[in-house]
């Protein structure tokens, strides 16, 4: 018999599960912002192939959030995140092998982007096993704080997890910065070892293509809200850089205190007020924060930039997230949230090395008018969700 639960007792294993995500999701977190310092420093390659080692792990994801899908809606979200686990930390190994082979810089390039696609995988399974496993567990109604707090997990490791990461780069190197990625999921694996599964949902299944037909204008609104996230994380750092300013690794650290203070305060919002709504604002703060990066003339205003672009992008994924709830039954739950995660995979995918070459022609404050320009058609895409559903004025 499935085991009974009340609210409190079912909230408390999501915590839980969330400080699993935490400690393992750092393993994603410490090796972001180092990946193309180390590409571009030390293996002496350009900007587009520094953005394509940070963004390769995320068409990885791209590729394979159909395959977790279904492994969810099959076998249940546990098994799909606790595989997700043990990829991060082979993910990590190979990343740590390719530190060997410095001295020969292709070789080394080539073994890293193959970890970095082992990583990228492990990601895809991680995150949309939790997602669907704690759905199970709390019930649709509240798939907006599962969301949340799936958010808070992640975006928290990178808050900090990017100085961390950058801290142990300068100091230590690269390979003690993988062995300990490699090292951290082991942390999130002993955390839900005695949770037990939730068995899946029956019922007949559709093809991911008309899954992803159901769930695109709120994955298309995902996808624009990525943009501006995927470039401060490759590239806020070397923006600093450029310009002789100090304290560029603070850039994921506001961005995640942004993040995560607004998942606090307002989690609540999507499954109170609807998704869209949450989303729309949001958006507008994140296309404000992003301006405001690239229009900076100081450091702190450009601190101030990634802080808002944390706070604006906070509530967009459980907002939209809500939205694709509605739109599945709970058969296809798994594969309607791995085709959703998929459009915010493909921003962080495309932005990299698209950015990098940006970069190289109008410089890197050319990245954040971008994800300026891609928050607002976010907006755009929102609001044309809002019209559709408004309810058409009376005759008469």
């Amino acid at each position: 018999m499935p085991e009974v639960l009340s609210f409190s007792q079912a909230y408390r294993r999501l915590l839980a599960k969330t400080a699993a995500l935490f400690l393992s999701y750092l393993a994603v977190a410490m090796s972001l912002p180092v990946t193309s310092i180390y590409v571009i420093d030390q293996l002496h390659y350009g900007n587009a192939l520094g953005g394509l080692a940070v963004g390769i792990t995320f068409f990885s994801t791209i590729l394979t959030r159909g395959y977790a899908g279904r492994l969810c809606d099959q076998q249940g979200g546990k098994a799909c995140m606790r595989r997700g686990l043990y990829l991060y930390m082979l993910a990590g190994g190979v990343c740590l092998a390719s530190s060997w082979l410095a001295g020969q810089p292709a070789l080394a390039l080539g073994v890293l982007l193959s970890g970095r696609l082992l990583l990228g995988l492990g990601e895809s399974l991680a995150i949309v096993g939790m997602a669907a496993w704690s759905i199970g567990l709390m019930g649709p109604a509240h798939s907006g704080k599962v969301m949340s707090l799936v958010g808070m997990g992640m975006y928290g490791a990178f808050a900090a997890g990017g100085p961390l990461g950058l801290l142990l780069f300068q100091q230590a190197g690269f390979r003690p910065l993988m062995a300990a990625c490699a090292l951290l999921p082991l942390a999130g694996l002993l955390l839900i070892r005695r949770f037990p599964r939730i068995a899946p949902h029956a019922g007949q299944r559709e093809s991911f293509l008309r899954i992803l037909g159901r769930i695109g204008k709120p994955g298309a609104a995902v996808f624009l809200q990525g943009v501006g996230f995927a470039g401060l994380g490759a590239f806020f750092a070397l923006y600093f850089s450029s310009r002789g300013w100090a304290w560029g690794s603070l850039g994921l650290t506001g961005f995640g205190v942004g993040f995560v203070l607004v998942r606090v305060l307002c989690g609540h919002l999507p499954d109170r007020i609807g998704g869209a709504k949450v989303a729309l604002a949001s958006l507008a703060v994140e296309a404000v924060g992003q301006w405001l990066i690239w229009s900076a003339a100081t450091p702190a205003a450009a601190l101030l930039g990634a802080l808002l672009t944390g706070v604006g992008c906070s509530m967009v994924f459980p907002g939209m997230g809500v939205e694709v709830i509605k739109r599945v039954p709970a058969h296809l739950r798994g594969s309607a949230l791995g085709g959703f995660a998929a459009f915010q995979d493909l921003a962080y995918g495309l932005t990299g090395p698209v950015a990098g070459l940006f970069a190289d022609s109008f410089g890197y404050g050319a990245v954040f008018l971008t994800g300026a320009v891609a928050a607002m058609l976010g907006m755009a895409t929102v609001a044309l969700m809002l019209a559709e559903r408004a309810p058409e004025p009376a005759r008469g």
